[in-house]
């Protein structure tokens, strides 16, 4: 049964993450202290205490996710002699999740991705001025609908101006993800209500992540990608923006770019990952949002998540 390791993005962060694993095992502090050090910050003793709203921040979330993912991995590895590349078929991430998949498959080394997480998270945060763009949650819509929402609802009508509203996330079942300038976004709404779309509602986020106005924190990881230190990852990533394997550090460098103006198609990547042969998924890291997904997604797949001492051990009892 070919094997798929998936790792969660943003909206998975939560007090107490990580602490069992930091009093358990010695491999997991060692991944901690090296995040706190290479980010000068304490940023373990945020994710075991909090606060939820200083942890929720964008740049400490996606880089305490992260570190949550690879703790996982690395006493998976030093306890139970897991090795990835012999083991796992196809790794992916969603959207920072993408990271947290590269440095399990050794393409970046933790601290590199430590500090790339945190300046994207800086540069998504600073990008739009706070109260200009907004998320939204589409629930009951697909994505090619959710689409020619968007596409209508780009349109100011007292003004004519288009402004900025697209699909940010399919992530199946259902669940499609919308952003863009607020206004826009609004109007997207109130459309999507009138077409019948079961549920929208606005999400609380700090800024309108995965859409065109993401272009300035684009520039930047372009800048920040093309001097880290890079290899092929040990085993194939299907990549948020194509749902497709690459392998490639010269196209996977231009695929996390994309990926931060660009659609989240978790969708697409979990039906290519079946296509491909993979039959279970393990969700490493914080949280269960991924696992629940698979099981719209995938319902014949076998999908677990593994966040904790206990998740641990079952898992490699299962191997």
């Amino acid at each position: 049964m070919a094997l798929a390791f998936t790792f969660p993005g943003q909206g998975s962060q939560a007090p107490g993450m990580g602490r069992d694993l930091a009093a358990a095992f010695p491999a997991a502090r060692e991944v901690f202290q090296e995040v706190d050090e290479t980010l000068k910050q304490k940023l373990s003793r945020l994710m075991f205490e909090g606060p939820p709203e200083e942890l929720t921040l964008t740049a400490n979330a996606q880089p305490a996710l992260m570190a949550m993912s690879l703790a996982v991995l690395r006493v998976l590895e030093t306890e139970g002699g897991f090795d990835l590349k012999s083991r796992v078929a196809l790794v992916a991430g969603h959207s920072l999740g993408e990271y947290s998949a590269l440095a399990a498959a050794g393409a970046f080394s933790l601290s590199t991705t430590a500090r790339l997480l945190r300046l994207r998270g800086d540069a998504m945060q600073q990008a739009v001025p706070a109260g200009e763009g907004a998320m939204a949650a589409l629930l009951g819509a697909e994505a090619e609908q959710a689409a020619t929402i968007c596409a209508a609802a780009a349109e100011d009508p007292a003004t004519g101006v288009r402004e900025v509203v697209q699909v940010a996330n399919d992530n199946g079942g259902g669940q499609i993800v919308i952003s863009g300038h607020a206004a826009a976004v609004d109007r997207a709404i109130e459309a999507a209500k009138a077409a019948g779309v079961k549920r929208a509602m606005k999400l609380p986020v700090s800024a309108p992540f995965h859409c065109a106005l993401m272009g300035p924190a684009a520039d930047a990881m372009a800048e920040a990608l093309a001097e880290a230190e890079m290899r092929a990852p040990l085993v194939p990533l299907v990549a948020n923006v194509s749902a497709a394997k690459a392998t490639d550090p010269a196209e996977i460098r231009d695929l996390l770019v994309r990926q931060v103006t660009g659609t989240v198609r978790w969708r697409e990547c979990i039906l290519a990952m079946g296509a491909m042969g993979c039959e279970r998924f393990v969700e490493i890291g914080s949280g269960r949002v991924l696992t629940g997904l698979m099981k719209r997604l995938a319902p014949e797949a076998q999908a677990s998540a593994i966040g904790s001492p206990a998740d641990i051990e079952a898992f490699l009892k299962s191997l």
